[in-house]
């Protein structure tokens, strides 16, 4: 399948600088990219391949100025990886088309609602009173328990789990092996030493346009709602405990653990295996380096945290500076202590 460049910059409202009569076959990374490709440049690190690549046609941002001669054609937008990603999103659509139908065998409750052109794949459990919106994608082997409300135009993919109750908003993604709803983690110390189980009454609220990854867990409120607001995107392996609230576009990478009833602002972002203590409250844009540790509330915005406990990057800067030197301090304090033993 053949696409004019004309067209493709249409889509992206890009501007051509080179040969406008070129037809593109396929998308590719700027280093691989063979005649018939079209590839992007966003981050300079990958530059030197611009000037290498087989690529027909190269998406870049319109600040890029090229150090030499180029032998592809440019097709200039705002933003490189806003534009590509536009570009993917189009080509999906094009070469994927939604599922639609109930295959068999597939249980669906005789009080369970279901909207107009959705899929509902094999092996699929349907609970009673649950209701399915237009358009949304339900893959085999996923469980959607009682009284669950799945907005539309969403996809859960196979083995997903959505327990009792649950609310999913509309064009949202949960990945395989996600579990919605699981207890939350409460048990009362008791005399003996024994632990007794807090029953988790509260369900799991998941808003517009939110994305779930492989094998991450959000856990049900005791009382209430875990909350996960519009537009958060979470990668594969995260646990969000408890009555836990995160705010609006916050983006948060893998193994990453929340504790129970810490509210997350909007715009944040967390590296991989970041922890966050319970009953926290961190406020919008602040950024957490991976493998930190935060136990403590972030109270002003536009901050970045690293380490473990956590602290402002500045300081983390230059405590690690000390740090690395801690090898050379030591040698010369004990340089100094057997000069005043021999003393």
């Amino acid at each position: 399948m053949k696409f004019p460049l004309t067209q493709i910059a249409q889509i992206l409202s890009a501007r051509i600088e080179g040969n406008a009569d070129i037809e593109i076959s396929n998308i590719a990374k700027i280093q691989e990219a063979q005649t018939g490709d079209i590839a992007f440049l966003a981050n300079p690190k990958y530059e030197p391949y611009i000037y290498t690549t087989q690529a027909s046609a190269v998406i870049v941002s319109k600040n890029f100025q090229p150090k030499q001669a180029l032998s592809t054609t440019l097709l200039i937008v705002e933003d490189a990886y806003t534009a590509f990603s536009t570009l993917l999103l189009a080509y999906e659509k094009l070469i994927n088309s939604p599922k639609k139908g109930i295959e068999q065998p597939a249980f669906i409750s005789e009080k369970a609602i279901l909207g107009e052109n959705i899929y509902i794949g094999a092996f699929a459990y349907i609970g009673e009173n649950a209701q399915i919106g237009n358009h949304t994608q339900i893959y085999p082997n996923v469980f959607v328990g009682e009284n669950v409300k799945i907005g539309k135009n969403t996809i859960i993919y196979a083995g997903a789990k959505i327990y009792k109750n649950c609310i999913i908003g509309d064009n949202c993604i949960i990945h395989s092996g996600a579990v919605i709803g699981s207890d939350g983690f409460g048990f009362a110390p008791q005399t003996d030493g024994s632990f007794q189980t807090i029953p988790q009454l509260g369900n799991v609220v998941i808003e517009d346009n939110v994305s779930i990854g492989a094998n991450t867990t959000i856990d049900r409120a005791t009382l209430g709602a875990t909350i996960i607001k519009k537009g958060v995107k979470i990668d594969n392996l995260v646990q969000i405990a408890h009555n836990v609230i995160v705010g609006e576009n916050t983006v948060i990478a893998a193994q990453t653990g929340i504790a129970g009833s810490t509210e997350v602002g909007a715009n944040c972002m967390f590296g991989g295996q970041v922890g966050i203590a319970g009953h926290l409250k961190i406020t919008n844009k602040v950024n957490i380096g991976a493998q930190s540790g935060l136990g403590t509330d972030v109270t002003q915005e536009n901050t970045n945290w690293q380490g473990s406990p956590a602290m402002d990057l500045k300081e983390f800067y230059r405590a690690y500076a000390v740090f690395r030197k801690l090898p050379e301090i030591y040698k010369k304090i004990s340089e100094l202590e057997r000069r005043l033993n021999e003393d």
